[in-house]
């Protein structure tokens, strides 16, 4: 048995029943870093010595028929916007090249109650701004099925490493697409999830953390190590971690399908079409009823721009101090942040709160479960590429344009899943993006499962 490779649930089965120890899990998944790593450049910082402390520690527990929690032995490498206590945490940042953590992020002290090992950090773009994962403290992450190619990002390093079995399963964070992006181009399950249902200090709810995976049992597994209630932070949610265990695919038939191949007027390329035509055979023929459908959210990208640059203006000190250090792209996007009024930042809110309230409605029970369409509106790109410029021909007049399929979703505030879809002519992976209803999140990765259940998904 190829341990890295094994699923993430039947690898905790095999902790639990005493099949395997997290120590030797831990020593199969350095092997894998050691050999696949130096040509995808997923995993930027690497903890041995602290993950091999931990996985000793829970063999003990697991001696006495004790065992923390459901991830218990599973190691995982934490994406490097989260602080991680005693291990490096630069946010792809030279400012934070040397910085080293006293504490955890929320979500990563949840992951080690649950039993997780951590093994380091995974790469990501500059304090995670941009769908390209390259930093000047690491340089770029590679795509697993093609290294001349992007990963995505920002959660490009996590993607990488759970697509070439460098560990389980792995965390990210979505802002425009963090999770959803690299899940498209690496052939994961990435899941932005519900605000609220994994805790963060952050009092907002434009940006999540959601779990990556090669299935979706196995997000679901992670995301029950890392939700749960905090009455000290905000927005967090009553779900228990319970209810994200056994998960199984769900029957598609019956399932009603609003589907959109563009939103009404987004550019995409004739590749990413022709994969997620067949996709949608596939679903009316396990059952699903499939209309084309979708709510109107072209108004969403300026409330996105808005109360995206207004978040970006907490890095306003650093770009101060540090300018030299901060890349152009980044710099405008704070820049922009610090010239909004009040009431364009007030405007944007409601906006916010109107498009949430459009798409509640357009999923309503008696309506449609879910709203299909691309999660990228292009395949993966070369990494020399910053950003993808044009689409069929359209330019992009920001560098976060062509996000939109994803971004629009954002400011829906539901949660969506990037399903693997199928392969291009090339050999390139496709995501299918599936937004839920609100508090979804089990059920959207239900579906998930049930799609890729299929023949030919």
């Amino acid at each position: 048995m190829d341990l890295c490779t094994t699923p993430a649930v039947d690898l905790a089965r095999m902790i639990r029943s005493r099949e395997l120890s997290a120590a030797e899990l831990l020593a199969a998944v350095l092997a894998r870093i050691e050999s696949v790593n130096p040509a995808v450049n997923a995993i930027v910082t690497l903890a041995p010595e602290q993950a091999a402390a931990t996985a000793a520690e829970l063999d003990s527990l697991a001696a006495r028929g004790e065992f923390r929690g459901p991830l218990h032995g599973l190691p995982i490498a934490v994406k490097d916007l989260a602080e991680t206590a005693g291990i490096r945490t630069t946010f792809g940042s030279p400012i934070f090249a040397s910085y080293v953590p006293s504490f955890d992020a929320p979500h990563v002290a949840l992951l080690k109650q649950a039993g997780a090992v951590v093994i380091g950090k995974t790469n990501t773009p500059e304090f995670g701004a941009g769908a390209q994962t390259f930093n000047p403290v690491f340089g770029p992450t590679r795509n697993p099925f093609d290294p001349r190619l992007t990963p995505g990002g920002s959660s490009g390093g996590a993607a990488a490493a759970v697509a070439t079995g460098m560990v389980p399963f792995a965390d990210g964070s979505d802002l425009a697409s963090s999770v959803r992006n690299p899940a498209a181009f690496c052939g994961l399950v990435g899941l932005r999830t519900t605000p609220g249902l994994i805790p963060d200090e952050a009092f907002e709810s434009l940006s999540v953390i959601g779990p990556l995976a090669r299935s979706a049992p196995d997000a679901a597994l992670l995301l029950a190590g890392m939700c749960g209630r905090d009455p000290g932070l905000p927005l967090a949610r009553p779900d228990r971690p319970a209810d994200f265990l056994d998960l199984r695919p769900a029957s598609l038939r019956g399932v009603r399908v609003a589907w959109t191949f563009d939103l009404g007027d987004l550019p995409v390329q004739p590749e990413v079409r022709s994969v997620l035509g067949s996709a949608r055979e596939r679903l009316e023929r396990a059952g699903c009823e499939v209309a084309d459908a979708a709510p109107h959210l072209s108004d969403a990208d300026e409330v996105f721009q808005v109360l995206r640059a207004a978040l970006y203006v907490n890095l306003a000190p650093l770009l101060r101090a540090h300018r030299e250090q901060i890349k152009p792209t980044l710099a405008r996007n704070i820049e922009r942040g610090l010239g909004l009024t009040g009431e364009q930042v007030a405007a944007a809110r409601a906006g916010y709160a109107a498009i949430f309230g459009r798409v509640k409605s357009f999923l309503a029970d008696g309506s449609y479960e879910v709203l299909a369409l691309p999660t990228v509106q292009v395949v993966p790109f070369p990494i020399e590429t910053e950003w993808v410029a044009e689409i069929n021909g359209e330019p992009m007049m920001t560098y976060i344009d062509w996000m939109r399929s994803c971004s629009r979703i954002t400011v829906t505030a539901h949660p969506a899943v990037s399903v693997p879809a199928g392969l291009t002519t090339t050999g390139l992976p496709v995501g299918l993006q599936l937004v839920g209803r609100y508090g979804g999140d089990r059920r959207l990765l239900e579906l998930a499962a049930g799609i890729m259940a299929l023949d030919g998904g």
